[in-house]
This record gives structure tokens, C-alpha cells and sequence, in this order.
């Protein structure tokens, strides 16, 4: 399905004087409109209070043409230097292949052909087995190969004589299967020399970039006397090396997953960096898809005076609309407000495009009903997958791109059909808080996890108080140093939501727009790492939770993530240190020792996945709980994975029922720096409850005031 009105842009955040280009795809007749938008609030729940844009007309508005522009999954292999390169007389062609869907339909391994003609040649995995074509010649091996099962694959072709030849052999025979066999054929006036580049992967088309993509690893692909590819090179790029004498080398398109073990894996080594020849295997899928390659529609250079803040370019062409979201930040070291609201758009990239097979009928209707963002993944899957989903052959996605339509980085996206709530997640949700810092009168800038990796702690240094939003689940060892060294060197933190600084994830600059995950032993996930894949191709390192590499959440927040349940919340209790003199002054207003039983996630304040302290994974011995969560049942919450080594018995000692809680603590550091974390993702959508007059947000307001030493009242 392609979506009538949908964009994307080149780069998630911008600052004064730099440009940001947009590209849009409008099936409409009529050209759309274009207008920038500032997004404050971005819940679509008609009970509460209603969206907030501000109109920045003023800064960018403008019409364009209408143009549909397409997106085209699926991952191979592109040697254009082929092009010029003539056959030695004879074709011989040959490969390691591990077929992740050998039932499917044609699935081309290696080729050279003329999409028009046919002419040139493909070696293909069909139902039937391995089969050689050229022009209308075609032969088979008319046996099926196994999946997730390692073949040396051949072909070979004689113009001389009209012979084609095809052949397969597991590298490991199986009891009582006959999955090995060469067939050949004889057929008149071959063309196999022709001037196009060699496609591995797939083989090119006529109306699209790539056709007939192949589902699974490939290894060792070389055609004699012309080129042998060896896979275990360029491993951290989008780059193959040609070891042979014409130097064809090529580039990888769609992004096929790297660091992949091979056919020579032993099982002794699991770091392709100790030996990468056992790791000389790319994994390529149907559905990948890295960068859609749209042209630029239109760009907006960032004007000097601009407010740093979440922004986006709305789209409007008849009855269709899309909001494209991007963020301005400051010029490091001249911060335009004392607070900074760091944006997770490593959590929003990784979760981009989830398809959560919630998408039922109900559902549906209240997207309609409600008028909330018009494009889902379920209905849109030319657009990428998310790191939560498997691929169509079962494997998990391990890359996500910003270069694509970011259809869950949305105002007024829903994630789920929240009986209690709105049902909001990552961008949309964390627009609770940014309503509220509105609401307050609190100025802030923003800066996004991708500014934080890229420019450091220097980004932070001039700032009071730095809040994240509702899910910074993921994070670099760039974005997690700089944090650190900020809480450590003055600055305050607050963390004001759950399940956060819990995986690793990894970028390189020569993967432009994309971030890697790992999902390796442990940790609540949605597909386990194949063994001996756990280290990033993009940097090296070792993947998976933070708290394998010793550096749990808890070193830089007090609190770790300690269960999740379904998407509903429930209240906090207020703990006897609440009340002390030293802390008194953060429940300054509020009354109750129960509190936050209620809230547009979930229906309350603590819910989904809580955070709790623990000593033992380095949350500091002053860390001080303020208040613990309480309500949450079995039936909807299990503690963490990581955390339970029988039925009901965990490494703490504690019961799987303590374990299930959030903890609100509250940690001093060095040189007056501060930690204040909450420990549950639904605690923002607690904020805008009763138009932001609640206990809730009335701490949450003590804790900012003071913490960026801002000298306001309460508003209410």
C-alpha cells in the first residue's frame, strides 16, 4: 500500500544557519502545501486537551507539485565497474549460499544481465533447486535445497558449444535427503557477454532498481577470471572488496545485515574482529531497506534567531495530511534557556515503523474517530521495517534508517488502543511532557541523542537541568560518557521515564542514517541474536544490554529496568524520606501519600515498565527512594529476564512480585549535580491530567524549578 501523502528528511536535527531538506511523495493531482509547524503537544485523545502546532508560517510556507516517488526494499550487492569488463570466453560462476526461504520463488544469488533481453545470466534459487538462466535458456537442478543450510552453488556456460550447466552441494549432508545434484542443458546462440554490472543479491529490472531478491546469507561469490568478492573486508562499510585482478569493487545497497558468521564458523570465535574470515557472510533480505533515494522536494535553512525546540514541516494536499518532525537545537556553548530536553531519537529510530499486529478493526476506528496520524506500518511495509520486527524469513532486524518516512515519529500517533489512556509511545508521547514545559512557562532547548553522540558532554555543559522524555531505552557509549560526566561535574538530570540506558546500539559515520542493535543474551526482546552474531559490524563492539558490558542504568540514574507488563499504570506511595527535611521540598504541594492514579498512558503514572533501585547493579549507596509503585499483579506484570533464575527465584532474593515496582529516587552528586528518575515510561501522561493541575506535576515542577534554579511559581 503507498501511502497518498507521505515524507521524510535528510537529517533528524539542525541548528542556526544549516539546511534541512525535505522529500515528499503526493499522489494527489493538485500540489501541497507545505508549512512549518512548531509541535507542542501532540495527544489526539479527545478528552483531553486537544493538539497544540504552533503556526510558523511566517519562517516557511510554501506549494509544490505533487510527485509520487517509491520505496523499494529489498538488499544486494551493486558492482557497477562490471560494466566494461568482458567474459573470458566461457561463464563460470560460483558461490556459498545459506537460503533463509528456499520454498519461495525465484531468488536470484549472482548476476549479469540485461533486464529487457534477458541476455547475459542469472544463478538462481528456485523451489526445484539452483538454476542457471540465459536469454530464454534455463536449466535446473530439480532438487530442493534445505534452509539455514550451507551450499557450495555453481554454474557454468559455453557459448562455443551451447552448454549451461547448474549444480548444488550441502557443505553438510543430511540423513536421507537428496539435496545434491548438477543438471545441464544445451542451448543455441548464448549471449552471456553483456555491458552491464554484476548484481549479487538480486538482478537489476527494467521498472525498479532490483528484482528477484535472494533471502539469506551469501559468501564468497566470484566469477572466474573476472572477480572473487571476499565479504570479510570493508566489514564496517557499505563497501565489497574485489581481491581479484580487475579490482571490482563494489557497494552494498539496502543495507544486508554484516558480521555475519560463514560457512568456515567454528563456534570457537564469536568476535569477527579476532577472525573475520569466519565471518565472510552478508545476510541479505527481501525487505531491507536503508535509503529510499528520494529527491529533495524543498529545504529550510534554519533562521538565526530561531527557538530551539521539536518542529515539523506539515504536509496538506486535499483531504490528506502528514507532519514530517525534525529538531533545531542550540549552537554548543550558547544555550537559549537553562533546562534541555534531550530528545531519544536513538529510541524513536530503533521503533520506527513497529509493526505491532495491533492494527484490528476497533483499533481502526479510533484512529479515524480520533483524526490521529493517518499512516501505519501494518498498512505500509514498503517503508521498512523496525528492529522489533523479523524479517519475512524469520531473522531479526538489526538496522534501522532515519533516511525512509518515519511513520511512528508522529504527533498524534497511536501505538496502542488504550482503554484507560490515549495509547501514545516515543515522540507523540514525550509531547506530554513538552505540553506541560509549555504550560509552565519553562523555556528549553532541545538536543537529540544524535547531537549527544556527535558533539559530547560540551553540548550539555552550559545547561542547569537536562530532562529526557518518557523511553530513552537506547543508547551509544559517546551518549551515556557525556551523561555521566555531566551528572558528575554539576549538572541535574532528570529521568522521567522507565526502561531507560538499556541497550547498546551502534552508528558509523560510513553508514549514513543508520543505527545497528544486537540482540544478544538476555533483556526483554522481540528476536534473539543468532549465536556468534553479537558484535556490531558498524564499531565493533560487543552488543546487547548495557548491564552485560557492567554498565547498568543504575550507575547513571539510581534505578534499572525491573518489569514490564502491559500498557497500564497504576500510582506511586510516597516512601518515609519523602517527608524528611532534606527532600520535603519536592512534594511541596502534595498531599497525598498515595499519588498519580491517573494519566492519558495507561491510566496512571507508574506503569509498562518500571525501574527499580538495586545496590548490587551500582545504583549509589545515597541514592534515596522518594516513593515506590504499587498495584501492579502478576496477570499484567513479570519481572525482567535478566533478573529471574527459577519460578520464583531471582538474584536479589527478593520475591518476582518485589521486583515488580517503580522506584522515584533521588541522588546528590559532586559539585551540587543531581539524579531525579521516576522509573516508569507512563509518568509523563500523568502530567497533562486535569490540565496539568495534579501532584504529579506539581513535583515534577518542584524538582525543574529548583533543579535549573529557575525562580517561578506554581501556575495554579
Amino acid at each position: 500500500m503507498t501511502a497518498p501523502l507521505i515524507g521524510y528528511a535528510d537529517r533528524v536535527s539542525v541548528r542556526a544557519g544549516e539546511k534541512i531538506a525535505f522529500k515528499v511523495s503526493s499522489v494527489g493531482p493538485t500540489p501541497y502545501n507545505a508549512m512549518l509547524v512548531r509541535i507542542i503537544r501532540g495527544d489526539p485523545n479527545p478528552g483531553g486537551l486537544p493538539a497544540k502546532l504552533e503556526d510558523h508560517s511566517e519562517l516557511f510556507e510554501s506549494r509544490f507539485a505533487s510527485r509520487q516517488q517509491h520505496a523499494w526494499p529489498g538488499s544486494y550487492t551493486l558492482i557497477e565497474g562490471a560494466k566494461g569488463v568482458t567474459l573470458p570466453g566461457a561463464l563460470a560462476v560460483e558461490a556459498l549460499i545459506w537460503p533463509t526461504l528456499p520454498e519461495d520463488g525465484p531468488q536470484t544469488v549472482i548476476s549479469r544481465r540485461d533486464p529487457a533481453s534477458g541476455a547475459g545470466f542469472a544463478l538462481v534459487l528456485t523451489p526445484e533447486g539452483m538454476a542457471l538462466e540465459s536469454g530464454t535458456a534455463r536449466v535446473v537442478v530439480g532438487k530442493k535445497l534445505r534452509s539455514r543450510a550451507w551450499y557450495r552453488v555453481w554454474a557454468s556456460a559455453d557459448p562455443a558449444t551451447g552448454m549451461l550447466r547448474v549444480g548444488q552441494q550441502p557443505l553438510k549432508r543430511a540423513f536421507a535427503t537428496d539435496d545434491e545434484g548438477e543438471a545441464s542443458v544445451t542451448a543455441p546462440a548464448l549471449a552471456l557477454d553483456v555491458p552491464q554490472p554484476v548484481l549479487m543479491g538480486a538482478e537489476a529490472a527494467a521498472d525498479r532498481p532490483a528484482q528477484r531478491c535472494f533471502n539469506g546469507k551469501i559468501e564468497a561469490p566470484q566469477i572466474a577470471g573476472i572477480a572473487a568478492w571476499d565479504f570479510a573486508r570493508r566489514m564496517a562499510t557499505m563497501e565489497v572488496e574485489d581481491t581479484g585482478p580487475n579490482g571490482l569493487h563494489g557497494r552494498l545497497v539496502n543495507l544486508p545485515t554484516r558480521a555475519m558468521k560463514g560457512a568456515a564458523w567454528t563456534g570457537v570465535e564469536r568476535d569477527w574482529k579476532a577472525a573475520p574470515h569466519q565471518y565472510a557472510a552478508i545476510h541479505f533480505h527481501d525487505d531491507d531497506l536503508h535509503d529510499c533515494g528520494w529527491a529533495d522536494d524543498f529545504s529550510f535553512t534554519v533562521p538565526k534567531d530561531m527557538k530551539s525546540g521539536v518542529y515539523g514541516m506539515e504536509l496538506r494536499c486535499g483531504p490528506h495530511r502528514d507532519i514530517i518532525p525534525f529538531f533545531v537545537r542550540p549552537q554548543v556553548g550558547k544555550p537559549q534557556a537553562k533546562v534541555c530536553y534531550l530528545a531519544s531519537t536513538f529510541t524513536y529510530q530503533v521503533y520506527t515503523n513497529f509493526s505491532r499486529a495491533l492494527f484490528d478493526q476497533p483499533f481502526r476506528e479510533r484512529v479515524a474517530g480520533w483524526k490521529s496520524a493517518a499512516n501505519y506500518p501494518d498498512d505500509n511495509k514498503d517503508y521498512g521495517l523496525s528492529t522489533y520486527n523479523f524479517h519475512r524469513d524469520g531473522s531479526g532486524v538489526a538496522y534501522s534508517s532515519h533516511l525512509r518516512p518515519l511513520l511512528t515519529w508522529r504527533p498524534n500517533y497511536l501505538s496502542y488502543n488504550d482503554d484507560a489512556g490515549s495509547g501514545l509511545r516515543h515522540l507523540p508521547a514525550d509531547t506530554h511532557l513538552t505540553g506541560w514545559l509549555d504550560r509552565m512557562g519553562i523555556a528549553y532547548d532541545v538536543v537529540t541523542d544524535h547531537d549527544l553522540h556527535d558533539k559530547g558532554v560540551e553540548i550539555l555543559a552550559s545547561y542547569k537541568v537536562v530532562m529526557t522524555g518518557t523511553h530513552p531505552e537506547y543508547h551509544t557509549e559517546n551518549t551515556l560518557d557525556a551523561l555521566q560526566s555531566y551528572t558528575e561535574t554539576g549538572g541535574r538530570l532528570m529521568y522521567l521515564g522507565g526502561n531507560g540506558f538499556y541497550w547498546r546500539v551502534a552508528l558509523s559515520d560510513k553508514v549514513p542514517g543508520a543505527i545497528e542493535v544486537r540482540r544478544t543474551e538476555g533483556g526483554i526482546r522481540t528476536w534473539p541474536a543468532e549465536p556468534g552474531e553479537y558484535y556490531h559490524a558498524f564499531d565493533g563492539n560487543y552488543g546487547g544490554l548495557w548491564r552485560r558490558s557492567d554498565r547498568p542504568p543504575n550507575l547513571l540514574c539510581g534505578i534499572g529496568f525491573s518489569s514490564q507488563g502491559r500498557f497500564v499504570g497504576d500510582s506511586y506511595r510516597q516512601a518515609p524520606a519523602a517527608r524528611d527535611n532534606t527532600h520535603a521540598w519536592i512534594f511541596e504541594g502534595v498531599n497525598d501519600e498515595l499519588f498519580g492514579g491517573y494519566g492519558y498512558s495507561g491510566g496512571g503514572a507508574a506503569g509498562f515498565e518500571l525501574d527499580r533501585l538495586d545496590h548490587r547493579l551500582g545504583s549509589p549507596l545515597n541514592a534515596v527512594v522518594l516513593a515506590s509503585s504499587e498495584g501492579h499483579d502478576r496477570k499484567n506484570f513479570v519481572a525482567v529476564h535478566e533478573e529471574r533464575l527459577g519460578l520464583d527465584t531471582t538474584i536479589t532474593g527478593e520475591t518476582l512480585d518485589q521486583l515488580i515496582r517503580a522506584d522515584m529516587t533521588y541522588i546528590e552528586k559532586p559539585k551540587g549535580g543531581a539524579v531525579f528518575s521516576v522509573g516508569s515510561i507512563t509518568y509523563c501522561g500523568s502530567l497533562p491530567h486535569n490540565k496539568f493541575d495534579n501532584d504529579v506535576s506539581r513535583l515534577t515542577f518542584n524538582v525543574a524549578n529548583k533543579f535549573g534554579e529557575l525562580g517561578l511559581k506554581w501556575p495554579f
